[in-house]
């Protein structure tokens, strides 16, 4: 996807000038194997802060809604450079997770938004199973990213700062499902994603 590492560095001098981004615990970040990164989800431009944030690195994937796709043939060419992959939140996406598990294995890394929506009241949304079944499938760590927007409201507005934090993995063996539905198990592991995001805030919102 040639697109991704040509805007990168543009991207990168922008954004630090109109959002003074400022990254936090990249030390957390994996290299050299699979993984999935687990942000909460704010802004439509997320993913961009968090691209940028991370910088090196073979491209990850993205998981997207697949309305975003629909809304012209530029806006869909866009995406797919830039690693996205259409979800459609439903049974019929078996064939894209199982695709994301070989990447994943491989050495890919993938983005998730774990929460599968936009938080609307600044309040994190409850994890979705996704993320977690693919983890679990793949055997591979979620690293935990909380992104925080320094103004009243919590919301993205232009020169605003902007905080990218990532934690340190929540390793696969953490993640391991003995059975593919383990719903003991993904309360817990959701339990420990929720809980590695409120660290993240409580120790980089000043």
């Amino acid at each position: 996807m040639w697109l991704y590492y040509l805007l990168l560095i543009p991207a990168w001098v922008v954004w630090h000038i109109v959002f003074r981004i400022r990254v936090y615990g990249r030390e957390n970040l994996i290299k050299g194997r699979g993984f999935i990164l687990a942000p909460n989800h704010i802004s439509a431009i997320d993913p961009v802060f968090i691209a940028i944030s991370r910088f090196w690195g073979k491209q990850m994937w993205i998981f997207a809604k697949k309305e975003l796709f629909q809304i012209n043939w530029l806006v869909s060419w866009f995406l797919r450079q830039g690693g996205g992959i259409a979800v459609r939140g439903s049974k019929d996406d078996r064939a894209t997770v199982d695709k994301s598990i070989e990447a994943c294995k491989n050495g890919r890394g993938l983005l998730i938004f774990p929460e599968g929506t936009r938080e609307k009241e600044g309040t994190l949304l409850p994890p979705k199973s996704g993320a977690f079944v693919i983890a679990a499938a793949a055997e591979v760590d979620i690293i935990p990213c909380r992104i925080i927007y320094d103004t009243p409201d919590g919301k993205m507005h232009l020169f605003c700062r902007v905080r990218v934090c990532f934690g340190k993995a929540i390793s696969a063996q953490e993640l391991a499902m003995p059975g593919k539905r383990d719903m003991a198990k993904l309360r817990a592991n959701k339990a420990r994603l929720t809980k590695a995001w409120e660290d993240l805030y409580e120790t980089y919102h000043f």
